[in-house]
């Protein structure tokens, strides 16, 4: 059954060849044109090394940075359909949030452009394809090298061509064509053309999976008279609405996320369609404007488009970004996500184990480390942080006064998902071998429970320090901010030194870092060390400043205190059992 669409499709294609031989080079072209994208996309795989995935998951905490990465992303792929399909893998993963998600999709309708005034610029006004046979020449044997980095410039080389080559056989075709059959008689003028190229340009988006292609055809179309300016400027509204359906086929088969991301994306192109079209005629006027101050002159229609095409997936982008959390509000009443879903499930808890006692003991230490992960993820994300921006880094202050924009979290979704589930799983799996261990190793896994406790209760203390974090990063109040900058910078630093303390042989090193951690804990005590006397008596705080403040100081110190009493049960005084667990792994392995 789903292969009949394709057979109607094969048909239909042999008989517009039978019929009209001349349109074999559009057909022909718009095929090399898409094959060029999708050397391009490979290519740049390749070149970068996976680099694209790194930016994306590392560079969507902020509105500005994840409308950016999608802009620029886009314009390099050449590939919108290929920036979404990544996103909603990430944003199905929860790598990133659904509001960094929705600003890449945004930013990558932007970075669409670029075809336009590609086409626009080279294709319509030189013979590119005498660029495009070097360029496959020398891609074809770039390809073949052993280097990745190599291969990928010859990818994006054969791209390239192919794209030149097939912008040239569009061209060509429709000069052809027109001696034949002239398509501007069929041209309507009025806002029943619009919708009608409109539908087109949608429909061969849908088809061609590319808007790209899409826009290179209204253009040579544009340029050898087959349309008139206005009804290749409903191609590209059509075009930009039918591109979101790759996204829309990827995402309504997967979790409640993706599927938010799906109906935002058509909710962003589907109003800045229609609000174009409602006052186009005015757009049309502007658009004129814009250009004369550009240089360009009044006849040429296809550097017109491009200033029309960007103009209008700007404005759009523009308007839009400031809604995004209102969005992300609405769609998530609209999409219901089943939390069970996301239920942590333990790493290490092997039933099959739990006969040797000492080595479900080590499971369970290493299921405890896991619970500790889950809880400074969340610790992290809620003092408005991402850990791969403080771990290691010895700028953590700097990096604390930088990070100022907000990280959505609900903490009793996570707590109840990534925390509470695990510390069950870890204590139901410890009472099955309990009684089969002797005194010290039984006492040990009482540490282990002790710790497990630690950090579901420092969790817990999080959720209202996050609340009054999110609420004071944005004060205009100096002082106040910098007093919960030092919050979280504690927080940080305490997280970063335990993680170190993690990964250390030197017992020496581990017993010195452990000392920073009290350190941290001391410089949290805001009444004896007198800074909220200062801060009131000179009244740069009021009154209900200073009690929220002496709050979270007092929840901060309560998780650091708990994150000390796990570190010193995982890490600092159980260095000879870490180390005979990592003697029974390395004996396990060899």
């Amino acid at each position: 059954m789903k292969k009949y669409p394709l057979y109607i499709f094969i048909l239909s294609l042999s008989y517009l060849l039978y019929e009209n031989p001349n349109s074999k080079y559009i057909i022909a072209g718009i095929g090399i044109f898409v094959i060029g994208m999708r050397f391009m996309e490979d290519g740049f795989k390749l070149f970068t090394g996976g680099v694209l995935e790194k930016l994306i998951s590392k560079t969507t905490d902020t509105t500005f940075k994840s409308i950016s990465l999608g802009v620029v992303s886009t314009a390099l792929l050449q590939s919108s359909s290929l920036v979404s399909i990544i996103i909603i893998s990430f944003l199905s993963a929860k790598i990133i949030s659904l509001a960094g998600a929705l600003g890449v999709v945004f930013g990558s309708a932007v970075g669409t452009t670029t075809t336009t005034w590609l086409v626009a610029t080279l294709g319509v006004k030189i013979d590119i394809s005498a660029f495009a046979l070097p360029m496959i020449i020398f891609g074809v044997i770039f390809k073949f090298d052993k280097s990745n980095n190599i291969q990928g410039i010859g990818n994006i080389l054969l791209g390239l061509g192919f794209v030149f080559l097939g912008i040239s056989y569009m061209k060509s075709g429709f000069e052809e064509l027109k001696q034949g059959i002239d398509l501007a008689k069929f041209s309507l003028d009025g806002y029943e053309g619009i919708f009608l190229y409109g539908f087109i340009g949608f429909l061969a988006t849908i088809i061609i999976q590319s808007s790209s292609a899409t826009m290179a055809l209204a253009v040579t179309a544009l340029v050898t008279g087959q349309i008139v300016y206005i009804n290749a400027m409903a191609i590209a509204l059509g075009a930009h609405v039918g591109t979101a359906t790759t996204a829309a086929m990827g995402a309504l088969v997967s979790n409640a996320n993706s599927k938010r991301m799906a109906v935002g994306l058509f909710i962003y192109k589907g109003i800045t369609a229609i609000l174009t079209i409602a006052f186009l005629y005015y757009i049309v006027d502007f658009v004129d404007y814009l250009s004369a101050i550009l240089g360009i002159s009044s006849d040429d229609w296809a550097m017109k488009l491009a200033v029309f095409h960007t103009l209008f997936n700007l404005t759009g982008l523009i308007v839009f970004s400031f809604f995004i959390p209102q969005l992300v509000i609405f769609l998530k009443k609209l999409f219901v996500e089943d939390a069970s879903i996301y239920i942590q499930k333990p790493k290490y808890l092997d039933v099959e184990i739990v006969a040797v006692p000492l080595v479900a003991l080590k499971a369970t230490r290493k299921e405890t480390i896991h619970l500790y992960d889950n809880a400074t993820e969340v610790l992290s994300h809620a003092i408005m942080l991402h850990r791969h921006r403080y771990l290691d880094k010895s700028n953590i202050d700097l990096v604390v006064k930088e990070s100022t924009d907000l990280i959505e979290l609900d903490i009793d979704e996570f707590y109840k998902t990534r925390i509470k589930s695990l510390y069950g799983d870890i204590i139901n799996y410890s009472t099955y071998f309990i009684n089969d261990l002797n005194d010290a190793e039984r006492n040990y896994l009482y540490s282990l429970r002790m710790a497990c406790r630690d950090i579901a209760e420092a969790v817990k203390n999080t959720k209202e320090l996050q609340q009054n974090i999110s609420k004071y990063l944005s004060s205009d109040n100096d002082y106040i901010k910098d007093e919960y900058n030092y919050l979280r910078e504690a927080l940080a630093k305490t997280i970063n030194t335990i993680n170190e303390i993690k990964n250390s042989k030197d017992e020496l090193d581990v017993l010195s870092k452990s000392e920073l951690l009290k350190d941290y804990l001391k410089s949290l005590d805001v009444i004896s060390t007198g800074r909220i006397d200062v801060l009131i008596r000179e009244k740069r705080i009021d009154k209900k400043m200073a009690t929220t403040l002496l709050n979270d100081s007092s929840h901060a110190y309560i998780i650091i205190n708990k994150l000390i009493n796990v570190a010193k049960v995982l890490w600092i005084e159980d260095l000879t059992i870490k180390q005979l667990g990592e003697n029974y792994e390395a004996g396990k392995n060899s």
